[in-house]
């Protein structure tokens, strides 16, 4: 009987050693899963100062609602900005022609100085021999209220078509 709680008592501690030793294997599995976890967590967290997970979420989300409101601010800005530059007077067109039949060449000109509305100014410079005429024209939407010339609506269709 003694022989018998021997071989028992050895197989009882054969298999707790063999227990102890897959525990043993288990503990080392998961210390390394646990410090992958908590690399990853640093990386994530990274140097807020915030020891948790969800103060870190909350302060992005915070800083997110942030840059939406710049960037809002910003859009307002540059549509702003867009109507501006469409106001400015920058197309520009150039109509030579011959105002008189005893003259030779195209020496008198109308040009005409609008924006996307067709606002803006047309010039008309009439050449002769003895005298130079300069006229300024105000324009509204490609109109005037003085009689535009057909040089000078040339002028006005030719900026208006510019991009």
């Amino acid at each position: 009987m003694n022989g018998m709680d021997e071989d028992t008592s050895l197989a009882a501690l054969g298999g707790a050693g063999v227990l102890i030793f897959i525990l043993l294997i288990w503990v080392i599995v998961l210390s390394v899963k646990l410090s992958r976890l908590a690399r990853a967590q640093r990386r994530m967290i990274g140097e807020t100062g915030v020891p948790k997970l969800e103060d870190v979420l909350t302060k992005v989300h915070e800083n997110l609602a942030g840059v939406e409101a710049k960037q809002a601010d910003q859009d307002a800005r540059l549509a702003a900005q867009g109507k501006r530059l469409a106001a400015l007077k920058g197309r520009v067109g150039v109509h030579r022609f011959n105002a008189f039949a005893d003259q030779g060449g195209e020496i008198s000109f109308a040009v005409a100085i609008v924006n996307e509305e067709q606002d803006g100014v047309v010039l008309t410079g009439i050449h002769s021999r003895e005298q130079t005429f300069l006229y300024a024209k105000p324009l509204s939407q490609g109109n005037s209220n003085y009689p535009l010339t057909p040089e000078e609506k040339a002028a006005i269709n030719q900026a208006a078509h510019k991009e």
